[in-house]
C-alpha cells in the first residue's frame, strides 16, 4: 500500500469519529504504556545497536522512564483537558457567553530524529493520543534497528487505522511531510526544519518545530566553580553530547578560562 493510501485510511477514520471519547483515548495510552514496559530491554538493545553502543542504563533513564512519565501525565490529566472551558465575554456581546471546546484535530504527523528515537517519538505521540488524534510517525533512517522494532511493536498493539510507523530515507521523508496532515510535528536541525515547513506550507499544514540551537551556560563570579563545571560537563556528555539542550559554550568571569579548561578535563 502506498504512503498516500495508508494516510488516506487514517484520514477517513479520523473523520468517521471526530469526537473520540476518553475511554478510547485512555485505552490507546494504556496500550502504548504496556508496549514500553514489556519491551523496554528490546528497545534499549536496538538503540544500542544503532548507536554502535549505548548503555542500557542511559536508555532506560533518558528515554524509557521519561516516555512512561509522559504517558502517565496524559493518563492523569487527559480527561480534564477534554472539558469545555469558559472564556470572558466582552460587554458589547452580553448576554452571550463564550466557551472553548477542545476537539481532536484528526491525523497528526510526527517526524522523529535519531538522537532520542524513543522519547522524541513517544512524547508527541502521547500528546496526540490524549487529544483524541490518530498518528503517523516517520522515524529516522539513522536508527534502522529501532525503526524496525518499533514498527513491529506498534503493529502488534495498534491497528493501521490508529497508528502507522514509516521507515525510509530522505525522499520518503519529503513525501511524508507533503501529506495533508491536520498537524505536523518535527524535531531536528534548523536546516531540515526549514525544508519541512516549506513542504508543509504547500498545503497550509500547521507545523510545530523543535529545532537545534545554541545553549549557553553562565558561571557567575560568586558560583561554586568546580560544582558548576561538573554540572556543565554532565549536561554536555549525556548521550555523547547529542542532546538539544547540551551546553554549547560557556560564559565565565574574565581570567578564569584556564581554570575552566582544567576543571573540565579533570
Amino acid at each position: 500500500m502506498t504512503l498516500s493510501a495508508r494516510f488516506g485510511r487514517l484520514h477517513l477514520r479520523s473523520r468517521a469519529q471526530p469526537a473520540t471519547p476518553w475511554e478510547e483515548r485512555q485505552d490507546r495510552l494504556q496500550r502504548l504504556r504496556q508496549l514500553l514496559l514489556r519491551h523496554r530491554d528490546d528497545i534499549a538493545a536496538a538503540i544500542s545497536a544503532d548507536f554502535g553502543n549505548r548503555s542500557q542504563h542511559e536508555t532506560q533513564f533518558l528515554e524509557v522512564f521519561t516516555s512512561l512519565q509522559a504517558i502517565d501525565h496524559a493518563l492523569a490529566h487527559g480527561k480534564h483537558w477534554m472539558q469545555p472551558q469558559t472564556r470572558p465575554t466582552a460587554i458589547w456581546f452580553k448576554p452571550a457567553g463564550n466557551r472553548l471546546l477542545p476537539q481532536p484535530l484528526g491525523v497528526v504527523g510526527i517526524v522523529t530524529p535519531w538522537n532520542y528515537p524513543l522519547l522524541l517519538t513517544i512524547g508527541p505521540l502521547a500528546c496526540a493520543l490524549a487529544a483524541g488524534n490518530l498518528a503517523m510517525i516517520k522515524l529516522s533512517e539513522n536508527t534502522p534497528a529501532f525503526g524496525e522494532l518499533f514498527d513491529r511493536l506498534i503493529r502488534q498493539s495498534f491497528s493501521e487505522d490508529e497508528i502507522i510507523v514509516i521507515n525510509g530515507g530522505v525522499d520518503l521523508a519529503r513525501e511524508f511531510c507533503a501529506l495533508a496532515f491536520d498537524h505536523l510535528i518535527f524535531t531536528g536541525s534548523t536546516a531540515v526544519g526549514r525544508e519541512v515547513m516549506r513542504i508543509a506550507s504547500e498545503r497550509l499544514t500547521p507545523v510545530t518545530l523543535e529545532l537545534g540551537g545554541k545553549s549557553p551556560a553562565i558561571i557567575a563570579a560568586d558560583a561554586d566553580f568546580k560544582h558548576a563545571v561538573a554540572r556543565i560537563m554532565n549536561g554536555k556528555l549525556l548521550n555523547a553530547g547529542q542532546t538539544c539542550i547540551a551546553p554549547d559554550y560557556v560564559l565565565l568571569p574574565h581570567g578564569r578560562e584556564r581554570d575552566f579548561v582544567d576543571a573540565a578535563r579533570a
